[in-house]
């Protein structure tokens, strides 16, 4: 999977396989972001347990935090999406996220 984080414009590959019956193994690479590629060290491997796991509790948000990513980086939640993918109970869809010019005006989403 490649993700395309947005206005940081540091897009990353994102790798998960399914290693047996407990893990799905997760490689981040080709990231130019510091955060990013501390995060790639500090996540190898996702359970199908943790997969499920409330954000203050997960695996993957827990390594953001202490990766310094920014609480709005899509990187972590890309994570999640291919470990949903490998452990086979999600299907590959992409998902995208668009700021309209409606919206900004009303002052709920975007930059003025």
């Amino acid at each position: 999977m490649i993700v395309e984080p947005g206005i940081c414009g540091l897009p990353c590959t994102i790798r998960a396989q399914k290693s047996d019956h407990k893990t799905v193994l997760v490689e981040i690479a080709e990231s130019e972001c510091k955060q990013i590629q501390r995060l790639s060290k500090h996540l190898n491997e996702v359970s199908l347990h943790e997969l499920f796991l409330p954000m203050t509790r997960n695996p993957v948000y827990i390594a953001a935090e202490k990766s310094g990513c920014h609480p709005s980086c899509a990187i972590p939640l890309a994570v999640l999406k291919a470990v949903e993918v490998a452990w086979g109970v999600a299907l590959p869809k992409n998902v995208r996220i668009i700021f309209t010019h409606e919206s900004s005006e009303k002052g709920n989403c975007g930059t003025d």
